[in-house]
């Protein structure tokens, strides 16, 4: 069957459309994307303003169209942190699904983080035993562990390169003083959580998903995209370390020239690399692995997963 996964995210609206069935692998037929930065359109209320949500109906109607036009049988639609957090939350997704027809599912941090790791776990499969995995997205950074399909700890924190960014590092280039600051709000918010994951044991294979780190890693040396979803490309942290510094005296035009970020991330990439190293640093990790796999296989694969039980209900 086809499907079409909608994720409405804190930095963009992205549709996937992928050619599935149960036992196989999703194979990605069309990509529709726009860069909404939601977590950016919030006001001091935290709502989201009413250009934001005129916008974000105007691309979920665009991605309905698209789907449609690709010959998806459903579309799976969720939202994260950006719509989740939002004070006018319920507003905003009864006006998506009056004017869209779309009924966006509103996935909580923990969901995030399991659905993460169950696309990562099949990615790699179960000969990579304990998997650490960590996802930075605009709004939130999602950390799970575990040796089976379902995580046996899995976290979420308010710690996405898109919100640290508007609230922590308004000069460009950030000062001095900013960044000290954030690298302070970071670690002892991650620091909080490391007791958790660390009574479950090491880990024997670190992950990472998301646009930041792949774009982290790309600096640091990875193989572009372009090289095909299966070269294996990792991120160290002794790169990361000599990065950060490079990155934080760096303009945000200055960093969009870099080799695999993008212009629209750009201003992003010094929070997330902040927040990345962090991570890394406080789960002891000296490498870990990018997976081409994240939260929107997760989302597809689970429902794949629950498939032949209700195609056998309907049968009766």
């Amino acid at each position: 069957m086809r499907l079409g996964v909608l994720d409405v995210g804190s930095n963009t609206v992205h549709l996937l459309v992928v050619d599935a069935h149960p036992g196989a692998r999703p194979l990605p037929a069309h990509s529709h994307k726009a860069e909404l930065r939601l977590a950016e359109l919030l006001d001091e209320g935290g709502s989201i303003g009413p250009l934001g949500v005129d916008r974000l109906v105007t691309t979920i109607a665009g991605a309905v169209q698209a789907a449609e036009d690709k010959g998806c049988e459903d579309v799976l639609a969720f939202a994260t942190s950006a719509v989740r957090e939002a004070t006018n939350a319920d507003l905003v997704l009864e006006r998506v699904r009056v004017e869209t027809g779309v009924d966006l599912a509103v996935l909580s941090g923990e969901e995030e983080a399991r659905l993460t790791f169950l696309a990562a776990r099949r990615w790699f499969g179960w000969s990579a035993g304990k998997l650490l995995v960590l996802d930075i997205g605009g709004g939130s950074l999602e950390i799970a562990f575990g040796i089976d399909e379902e995580p046996d700890t899995a976290v979420s924190l308010p710690l996405g390169a898109g919100r640290l960014t508007g609230a922590w590092l308004p000069d460009d280039p950030a000062g001095p003083e900013q960044v000290r600051a954030l690298r302070r709000h970071v670690r002892a918010s991650i620091a909080r959580t490391v007791g958790e994951f660390s009574r479950a044991g090491r880990p024997d294979h670190v992950v990472a998903t998301s646009k930041t780190f792949k774009q982290l890693a790309r600096i640091a040396g990875a193989a572009r995209s372009t090289e095909g979803l299966y070269v294996q490309r990792c991120l160290s942290r002794s790169a990361l370390e000599e990065w950060v510094p490079k990155l934080a005296a760096m303009t945000v035009e200055e960093r969009g020239r870099l080799p695999g970020v993008s212009e629209g991330r750009a201003a992003q990439l010094l929070a997330g690399a902040l927040v990345a190293e962090g991570a890394m640093d406080l789960f002891g990790v000296e490498e870990l692995e990018i997976c081409p796999w994240a939260l929107r296989e997760g989302v597809i694969l689970r429902r794949l997963d629950h498939l032949p039980a209700e195609r056998a209900a309907l049968r009766g």
